[in-house]
């Protein structure tokens, strides 16, 4: 008789052990891993009483859990820790999701379409309305699109004689700290739209929202441009974390 490879096959029934995420936890052969439990348990606390009672890193499991066979809660909390937020982390560019082992693209594919959604949910709010009377709607349409950018971007707003929207358009993004514009080709693209007005909006990744000098130039060409061919410039929305700057309320327009 083999003493040796008897003695290393388990019998059947036996406990053994199994490495789930940063744990090395016990299981019965044959039985369910601990985490399929947690899945049911965390998904009936978010249907029973809705977001608010989750902290962030559980509502970032909820998304995580397009991740097969894996305890996705130290994901989650390693993504809050050096994200920030859970706002942080579906914010968050790609290539930098990329960067932590065990999520890949299906699990990126979902923080980006909650992003997304977030960013569709409040322009839904400014549709078949005018913007200029719905304010609120678009300094939370603006934040969600470009608060987290790590990239300055910046975005036209074009509107009809009423004042709804016809299109927002990414007209350049550039580097930490600087995107060029070119009046012309802002002027241009309103013409080709049939746009009676705009709202000019970009972002500050360093998150203060004070117009530079830089930007106080631009928007005086836009405007002169503009002007010229009778297309009204409501505003530029300068947007930071948790902030934002109004020209128009700052008399700079």
């Amino acid at each position: 008789m083999d003493l040796k490879s008897s003695r290393s096959r388990p019998k059947a029934g036996t406990a053994r052990l199994i490495s789930d995420g940063d744990a090395t936890l016990p299981k019965q052969d044959g039985e369910t891993p601990h985490y399929e439990g947690h899945r049911d348990r965390l998904r009936a606390r978010f249907l029973a009483a809705g977001g608010d009672t989750l902290p962030d890193y559980e509502m970032l499991e909820l998304v995580l859990f397009a991740i097969p066979r894996k305890d996705v809660k130290p994901l989650a909390k390693e993504l809050i820790e050096h994200f920030g937020s859970f706002a942080d982390v579906i914010a968050a560019p790609p290539e930098r999701l990329r960067k932590f082992p065990g999520l890949k693209d299906s699990g990126i594919a979902n923080l980006k379409a909650v992003h997304e959604a977030a960013r569709r949910l409040t322009k839904g709010r400014m549709l078949n309305r005018p913007v200029v009377s719905s304010w609120d709607a678009l300094l939370d349409y603006c934040s969600a699109t470009l608060s987290r950018s790590e990239v300055e971007e910046f975005h036209i707003l074009f509107l009809d004689r009423k004042n709804a929207l016809i299109a927002d358009e990414r007209h350049q993004h550039g580097t930490v700290d600087h995107t060029p514009v070119y009046p012309r080709e802002v002027v241009k693209r309103a013409l080709e739209l049939g746009a009676s007005s705009l709202i000019l909006v970009h972002n500050h990744p360093s998150g203060d929202a004070a117009p530079s000098r830089a930007d106080i130039a631009m928007t005086r060409e836009i405007v002169a441009a503009a002007k010229a061919l009778k297309i009204e410039v409501h505003d530029h929305l300068v947007i930071g974390r948790g902030t934002h700057s109004s020209f128009k309320a700052l008399g700079l327009l």
